[in-house]
Formats: C-alpha cells, structure tokens, sequence
C-alpha cells in the first residue's frame, strides 16, 4: 500500500501550464540528447519534475516510466548482440524482475519526507558512480581476471549482486546503468556492444516491472511524464546528428558539472533550508 496521499494522486491527472510543459520537454529533449552520448540524463530529468511541483516518490516513479523507452528501444538495437548470450538471458531476465518488484515495493512502502531527505544522498551516489565509473570498472576487470566465479558460491554471489543492483534500479533508477556495466565486467564479459545490450535488457526489465507497480498505486504524473518521455525520444532520435558536434568528453564534463551543482543543491534544500 502506497504512502502516496489520495488527493496527490488526482491531482496527478491535471494538466500542467503550457510553459511548465514545455520545460520537461526541452528537459526530456536534453536528457535523450544526454543518455545517448555520455550517459546521465535523469541529472536532468528527474530535478526538472521535482521543480514543476511533481511531488518526490511520484517524479522518481515518473522519471522511470520516461526513461523506459530508451532502455527498450537501445535493448531492440542491440537484439543480436543478446541473443549470442541467449542461455543466460533467463536468469538475467528473472533476477532483474524480481529486483525490479523488490525496489518498487520498497519505494511505494518509503514517506515522502524520508525519501526527501534521501534524494540529496541518492544523487551523491548516483553522481559518484557517473564520476568513477570508468575506475570503477577498471578495477571489477582486474578482479574478473583473477576470480572466474566458476564456484557455485561465486555464481550466488554474482546472482546476489545483480539482484542488489535491479533492487537500486527499482528504487531509484539514476546511475542504473552505469552500476549495471560494473556488475557485467565483474561476470567477465569484455564484449562492449553485448555489455550495453545486456545492460539496456536489465534496465528495461527493472523498468518495466516497477512501472507496473507504479501504475497499480497511481504514482505516475502522466501529463508530466509522458511530455518528458516525448522530450527523451526526441533527444535520443536527433543525437546522433548532434553527436557529430558535441564531443562525447565535453558532453560528460557538463554532466559532471551538474550533477555535482544540482546534488549540492539538494543537499542545500534539505538539511540547510529544510
């Protein structure tokens, strides 16, 4: 049972003014722009809810369901890269689904002002993944290369970590899919495009399960939320041609540079004004 107020979910169905919209689009629009070059578009995405008065739990289950058509559509691209992975598919898929449904659960059962005072903490994670996360893979290497996991208390442990990882997504999905790529490289695979397959396929299956979830609460704003998912393909559909002008290592600097702005923010606004 969600903790979400009746009157808070009506009011999820009342249109917003037009120039509020039109900001979550051009948010969506950079955000699509975002993921398809650096990655990190919810820094843009999920703040630009939370600004337009879309209240926290329903902007973060809001910031999912505008983020899961890009999983699914780089899912689809990559469809023959995953199916050279075919056997273990499966158990991906199933441990991503019931992480997913763990997350979402735990989300739904979370008050607004815990989940308030979390945001500042859950950015700071989500921008130090986005940071090191090159690090941080680099290192997972080195480990794949001297434990191959071959044991069956190896393998529980890989399937333990995924599920910790779809449970994050689940509950907040920022930085998804950058802790995803990590956990590949840890499983030793080295193939770059099967790793982004599989890890656009574990974060639209987490997606997916928790918007499910979502929807049965009524925590979706979905005027709100399907603007910024136009605003996302849009930005996603015109990025390669933006790409061509945007360096990928000046896209990442400017995501850095927010993130890092908009965490100390929020940590400003909550435990400083608030």
């Amino acid at each position: 049972m969600t903790l979400v107020s009746i009157s808070t979910i009506q009011e999820l169905a009342i249109p917003l003014p037009t120039v509020e919209l039109l900001f979550l689009f051009v948010a969506g629009f950079s955000g699509g722009v975002i993921n398809s070059s650096a990655g990190g578009g919810s820094f843009i995405t999920f703040p630009a809810l939370l600004f337009v008065g879309v209240p926290p739990i329903t902007a973060n289950a809001t910031n999912t369901y505008a983020s899961c058509a890009g999983y699914m559509s780089g899912a689809f691209a990559f469809r023959r890269d995953l199916l050279a992975h075919r056997s273990v598919l499966p158990r991906i898929l199933f441990i991503s689904f019931c992480g997913g449904i763990l997350g979402a659960w735990l989300l739904l059962q979370t008050s607004e002002t815990l989940f308030t005072e979390a945001i500042p903490w859950l950015l700071l994670l989500a921008t130090t993944l986005f940071v090191f996360g090159a690090q941080i893979n680099s290192i997972f290497k080195r480990w794949a290369g001297t434990h191959r996991h071959a044991s069956i208390a190896g393998a529980a442990m890989m399937a333990f970590l995924l599920l910790g990882i779809c449970t994050y997504g689940g509950f907040f999905n920022a930085g998804l899919g950058i802790i995803a790529l990590s956990y590949l490289t840890l499983a030793g695979y080295t193939d770059i495009n099967s790793m982004n397959g599989l890890k656009l396929l574990i974060s639209s299956t987490v997606s997916i399960v928790a918007i499910a979830l979502f929807i049965h609460d009524g925590v979706i704003a979905w005027y709100a939320g399907t603007v910024l998912l136009l605003g996302t393909l849009a930005g996603g559909y015109f990025s390669a041609r933006l790409s061509r002008r945007l360096p990928q290592h000046m896209v990442r600097r400017f995501v850095i540079f927010a993130s890092c702005i908009i965490t100390v923010f929020f940590f400003y606004d909550t435990y400083w004004l608030g």
